[in-house]
């Protein structure tokens, strides 16, 4: 199984990436403030270990001092790489109450807002984001969808996405315009998704999991101690090696703001699956 995929048939990206969101604070989004200096180190660490492939998104931020995921980016990183893609997310909005879901007026203000803290004059890859932690299954998406669709014809977005999404979701935005990548919560221990999956695969649309190992909360799975026990490495990086594994079209973007933790989920690159472990995961 190849080690690359292609976003949108053009952006060659290694299927090993990395996640944004824990570089502003160690709690994710909201929480107390990370050193910005250790977060820009990890993101050069990561470039350096061969990633080329980020996920971020401007509301991606901590508390107080407002540390953001994209200006360490933008600090750690630019001038980019002529390879590295940098994928975004819109559609939370913040307001004093909470997050709130954008509207499609809304979507302009917030491609601006992520193009200026990247410091880029166009975005490879927008997701629209829409709910919270689960697809709303029934909602439609058409009109927000439609207004990136503009902004893509526009020039300031390169390809479009879709994140926490059913297959009818998928169905109404690709009726719209295409869809390169669909980000769901997806992880060896909640396979909810596999229909969504089949869908992308079919189409070679990118399937990009977010909350890859559980998202904070450690994969607590027996056929992953086994296998992991049987390579002599952690159930992470199983779990990591068996999302890659479970489709050519998955892409993996662990998140961390430790350099330690950088070192290990990099070290997936090195574990290949046999046909043995992979019956012990099925």
């Amino acid at each position: 199984m190849s080690n690359e995929f292609r976003l949108g048939g053009d952006l060659a990206v290694n299927r090993l990436g990395f996640g944004a969101m824990r570089l502003p604070s160690q709690e994710g989004m909201g929480g107390p403030a990370r050193d910005p200096e250790t977060g820009r180190a990890v993101l050069r660490r990561a470039v350096e270990l061969g990633v080329n492939h980020i996920d971020t998104a401007d509301f991606y931020v901590s508390a107080g001092v407002a540390v953001r995921a994209n200006t360490l980016i933008r600090e750690a990183l630019h001038p980019y790489a002529s390879d590295l893609v940098i994928a975004t997310k819109v559609g939370p909005i913040t307001r004093p109450d909470g997050f709130h879901q954008a509207s499609p007026a809304d979507m302009r203000g917030l491609v601006e807002a992520n193009l200026q803290g990247l410091g880029v004059d166009r975005l490879d890859l927008v997701y629209l984001r829409i709910g919270a932690m689960t697809p709303p299954h029934g909602e439609s998406l058409a009109e927000r969808f439609e207004a990136l669709a503009v902004l893509r014809e526009e020039g300031l977005i390169r390809h479009l996405g879709l994140s926490n999404v059913d297959n009818a979701h998928l169905a109404e935005a690709r009726a719209i315009a295409p869809v390169v990548a669909v980000q769901n919560q997806f992880h060896a221990a909640k396979r909810d998704d596999v229909e969504l999956l089949a869908a992308c695969e079919e189409s070679d649309i990118a399937f990009v999991p977010f909350f890859p190992l559980g998202g904070g909360r450690e994969l607590d799975d027996e056929r992953l101690a086994k296998v992991a026990a049987r390579h002599g490495a952690a159930v992470s990086q199983i779990g990591l090696a068996w999302l890659l594994a479970a489709s050519p079209v998955t892409l993996a973007i662990p998140g961390t703001g430790s350099l330690s933790h950088l070192e290990d989920n990099m070290a997936v690159a090195g574990i290949t699956l046999s046909a043995e472990d992979l019956a012990d995961l099925s």
